[in-house]
């Protein structure tokens, strides 16, 4: 039309310089904790609200990506995307059709039987990540044995996986490189910090308790994401994870907990973590109240108040190692006089004034022989 009459009948300003936002959420899927919260919210009530909240997120933009993972006790699985050929990173642009691939019934026959009848009221992609998301899930809990049911939860591997699959999409996401030498075209050094490509976060929505275990390699793909200047925002839905709100404090993320009302998934989500990276510049995000800094000692893997640093690979420890050597990197530890008995110092005692007289009641020796003079 506008070929037509040489008018501009819209403007496509700012659809072009939109910045795609890439949502990675971590869903908690340890047995023992959803049944421990499931007269108050089941999970499959848990898992419908989350896919309201990611068609929110998809419809915020045309270029907005989401993947799912799951952290499980013993291994952190993909919900969405499932498969490699799936998880293959679209360039800018170039939207992949919804049904994945080319359209026919052929072209993804493994979940072609997991897939709930199609509607004309629900957008394809919708549909697509919603059959996906309930068939993975689906096999993961049919797949869970009794000896799976650890209280412990993988999420230190769902975060590097997440870190892993951002990274990915950020290099997809990177402009050509150019040179003025036509020898060799794709080396020119940059010239000025570009914009951010894609905005990337991290969600993770958690139903157990952090363990000691998972500290130092959960710490590690933390400061890995504050490196990648990549927040991790957390929605506690029962008790308050130590290590998941440094996580949020140190990445700039949000941390909310729902553990008064877990009822209130939806409105916590949408509310409170909806917004990207780009637009939370402009609103007053929620804020923690305090958080929890305690961390867990590298040769026990209890979580402790006070102990013990080395100054060279910053390892904790609870109690001073043996000959006092770091278990970590086997540097002398110096402990200064620590363990020594502390120095008494006597109390000086205070000279009392002597008072003449046996019941007390005489006048005080002045220390003279004679008595004072009488006036004459």
């Amino acid at each position: 039309m506008n070929r037509i009459d040489a008018s501009d009948h819209y403007d496509e300003s700012g659809f072009a310089s939109q910045t795609p936002s890439l949502l990675t959420v971590v869903i908690d899927t340890n047995p023992r904790a959803w049944a421990a919260i499931n007269d108050l919210l089941p999970i499959s009530k848990a898992i419908a609200n989350i896919l309201v909240f990611i068609n929110a997120h998809l419809a915020y933009g045309n270029e907005n990506q989401v993947a799912v993972l799951a952290a499980h006790p013993n291994r952190a699985v993909w919900l969405y995307p499932t498969s490699s050929a799936d998880r293959s990173i679209t360039p800018p642009g170039r939207r992949r059709d919804a049904g994945g691939g080319s359209g026919g019934s052929g072209s993804n026959n493994n979940n072609s039987h997991h897939r709930p009848g199609t509607s004309a009221n629900k957008y394809p992609h919708f549909a697509k990540i919603e059959s996906t998301i309930l068939a993975s899930l689906g096999a993961l809990i049919d797949g869970t044995a009794a000896s799976d049911l650890d209280p412990t939860t993988l999420v230190s591997g769902a975060l590097s996986m997440a870190l892993s699959y951002i990274h990915k999409t950020s290099l997809a996401f990177e402009p050509p490189k150019t040179s003025a030498d036509p020898a060799n075209p794709t080396t020119a050094p940059a010239t000025k910090p570009a914009a951010p490509n894609l905005h990337a976060r991290i969600l993770v929505l958690s139903v157990s308790q952090s363990s000691p275990a998972q500290y130092i390699p959960t710490m590690n793909a933390v400061f890995a994401a504050s490196h990648a200047r990549i927040p991790i925002d957390t929605l506690a839905l029962y008790d308050a994870p130590s290590f998941l709100q440094q996580a949020a404090f140190i990445t700039g993320g949000v941390f909310l907990s729902a553990a008064a009302n877990p009822r209130g998934l939806l409105s916590y989500l949408m509310f409170g973590f909806l917004a990207d990276v780009d637009a939370r510049a402009s609103l007053v995000t929620p804020t923690q109240d305090s958080v929890d800094f305690r961390a867990a000692c590298f040769c026990h893997r209890r979580v402790v108040d006070t102990g013990f640093v080395c100054s060279i690979c910053l390892s904790i420890f609870c109690d001073v190692p043996d000959n006092a050597e770091c278990l970590t990197c086997g540097t002398k530890l110096a402990l200064g006089n620590y363990g020594a008995k502390p120095a008494v110092v006597p109390r000086k005692k205070k000279k009392r004034k002597r008072v003449n007289g046996a019941a007390g009641g005489g006048r005080e020796e002045t220390g003279s022989a004679a008595g004072t003079p009488a006036p004459a």
